[in-house]
């Protein structure tokens, strides 16, 4: 019984004593290891920071002002129209907007945005206007629409990488798709006046980015962008920035309150047509923003 015993108590001792070693050398080579790789500061950051991907979707309350002048290859040029002031377009609006960032690597990322925006408007004419292939005659009811989609892709590449704050360059395009049209609004049976111009404007811009964590739950994001050139027969000139402050709501979910402005000018020679159109605005913007994707890592290197 003693020697049971006894072979019992050696038994364990060893189990315990193979145990307790086994821990340290793993201990040690966890430590080696982490030596041989870069330090890392994840814990650090906030659940909604540098994920793989991060979705925004909101609305856009932009103040407009736009100029078109629309003519014709057979020497009209058209009347410069402001769609505010002569076309009685309202000056304020709302509109839908979204983009969609995935991080490539720690320093790459793309980003897609889209935005739409579809103004309208009926007003009685307090000057002659020529547009297209028409003369619009003073105190004539028209009817008018303005339709713009754009779209962006854009690449940046953060030059400056640390863990609670990135900058860098960024390369892009804005694609706008614009449709306007005018009519002449008449209680008369036969064929109405009217007409229309469409086009399509790819823009692309370079800019400058910057993006810090301010505490666990602000963030703080800013970009500027501007290129002009001539693409065939498109000459355009673009100018965009944006600042946005997000707010952590419950971890990957928060809300992004922004400033966006946007200048374009674009000079379009078409078959029949020919056209000028010139657009600004800047307004403030709500979003919902959804981070998701395992988190980048940063080196304290």
């Amino acid at each position: 019984m003693k020697r049971a015993l006894l072979f019992f108590m050696c038994c364990v001792w060893f189990s315990l004593s193979a145990q307790v070693d086994s821990e340290i050398y793993l201990e040690t080579i966890a430590v080696q290891t982490e030596e041989e790789l870069p330090q890392f500061y994840q814990d650090d950051l906030p659940a909604w920071y540098a994920r793989r991907f991060r979705l925004n979707l909101g609305v856009f309350f932009p103040l407009n002002n736009t100029q078109v002048r629309v003519g014709n290859n057979n020497g009209n040029l058209g009347t410069t129209i402001d769609l505010e002031d002569d076309l009685g377009f309202t000056k304020t609006s709302a509109s839908f907007m979204a983009d969609f960032q995935w991080r490539i690597s720690r320093r790459s990322r793309l980003v897609l945005e889209y935005f739409y925006l579809r103004r309208e408007s009926s007003y009685v004419l307090d000057r002659e206007i020529e547009f297209g292939d028409n003369t619009y005659p003073i105190d004539a009811a028209v009817t008018a629409y303005f339709d713009t989609n754009i779209a962006r892709l854009a690449y940046s590449y953060a030059i400056l990488s640390k863990p609670k704050y990135e900058a860098g360059l960024l390369i892009g395009a804005h694609v706008v798709f614009g449709d306007m049209g005018l009519q002449l609004d008449t209680n008369i049976g036969s064929v109405g006046v009217e007409d229309d111009f469409s086009f399509t404007a790819p823009l692309p811009d370079i800019g400058a980015w910057g993006e810090f964590v301010l505490s666990p739950k602000f963030g703080l994001y800013t970009n500027i962008n501007y290129l002009a050139l001539k693409i065939d027969n498109i000459r355009g000139r673009i100018i965009s920035y944006n600042l946005s402050i997000l707010y952590n709501i419950y971890r990957n979910f928060s809300l992004t309150a922004g400033y966006t402005g946007l200048n374009i000018r674009v000079d379009i020679e078409k078959e029949r047509l020919n056209g000028f159109f010139k657009w600004g605005y800047n307004g403030p913007s709500l979003t919902a923003t959804y981070t998701f994707g395992n988190r980048i890592r940063f080196s304290k290197k």
